[in-house]
């Protein structure tokens, strides 16, 4: 048991081993050799709420407890990152907005619905940012626009459906946006008013567990940006197996600026548009207007 002066464990090369296999089974995080100290520094506190005195100790926690659900939670929340702003990469969302959404509004004229996921949304600034481009989009008077907003993360997950945000949220935010979408909660943070909010729903999911996603349904467009880094080459090509099932014919994905699927998948054609370029699921289909470059998958 840990003392009073709570004194640090030290995280040994074969634990490091099992807790790191163990966590990128669970969820597909990867640690490679270079990160024992920062596994070693995050996961000390979870030692001393447990009082385990070594990382064996807890690493068979987390395989046998009675609480290892529970403790899972934890683990994941400690070892996340989640910075994230409101209108992040705008480059792309300007071409979501401006030529995406225009071809399925073409493709799914009778139908008048358009589904989007934001997979891995941490605290909620990026699904709340499309409910916004929506929100102001014409072509979408009328039709049915679901975002769907995942992570494995609950305690994020809580801070997103709170929808309470302070300024460094803000920094890409025109002042335009901020008046008309938000509502002062005091003088250092702002709300995501209603009418936004109702065009999002949140769930926890691991994205390396598609017997979870069945009930979601198919969608036109996945974003999935600056998550990938997180994960082995292993894990990215699972991850993006099942996200090509869950596209409909001629659906988008969309991943991080440095992030790319070259080496892990061959099954999205990468589209060429005017601000960014985007993969595209094949199908019968995915409408490509003239001018609309098409390249194989780097």
């Amino acid at each position: 048991m840990f003392g009073s002066s709570e004194q640090s464990v030290t995280l040994g090369p074969e634990e490091f081993r099992l807790l790191r296999d163990f966590v990128n089974g669970f969820c597909g995080l990867w640690f490679d050799d270079d990160s024992a100290y920062f596994l070693e520094r995050r996961l000390q506190h979870r030692l001393r709420e447990r009082q385990l005195v070594s990382f064996l100790d807890y690493y068979y926690l987390l395989l046998y407890g009675p609480e290892r659900e529970e403790e899972l939670a934890k683990v994941v929340d400690v070892l996340t990152t989640n910075e994230t702003y409101f209108f992040r990469e705008m480059n792309q969302l300007r071409t979501l907005t401006g030529e995406i959404v225009p071809e399925i509004v073409q493709r799914n004229g009778p139908r008048r619905r358009l589904r989007i996921w934001s997979a891995g949304c941490s605290t909620g600034e990026e699904p709340y940012t499309l409910a916004i481009l929506l929100l102001e989009h014409p072509a979408l008077s009328g039709w049915e626009v679901e975002i769907f907003a995942s992570d494995i993360s609950q305690r994020v997950l809580q801070a997103a459906r709170r929808g309470i945000y302070t300024t460094s949220s803000f920094r890409s935010t025109e002042p335009a946006y901020k008046e008309r979408y938000f509502e002062p909660v005091d003088a250092t943070s702002s709300r995501v008013v209603e009418r936004v909010r109702r065009l999002v729903s949140f769930g926890q999911l691991n994205l390396l567990a598609p017997e979870q996603w069945t009930i979601l349904g198919q969608f036109d467009v996945i974003l999935c940006r600056n998550v990938m880094i997180y994960f082995n080459s292993d894990g990215k090509k699972k991850m993006v197996e099942n996200f090509h099932r869950k596209l409909d014919d001629g659906g988008f994905l969309l991943l991080g600026h440095s992030e790319s699927l070259m080496n892990i998948s061959t099954a999205f054609t990468l589209r060429h548009f005017l601000h960014d370029m985007v993969y595209q699921k094949p199908g019968l289909a995915a409408h490509r207007p003239q001018g609309g470059g098409m390249s194989p998958c780097p």
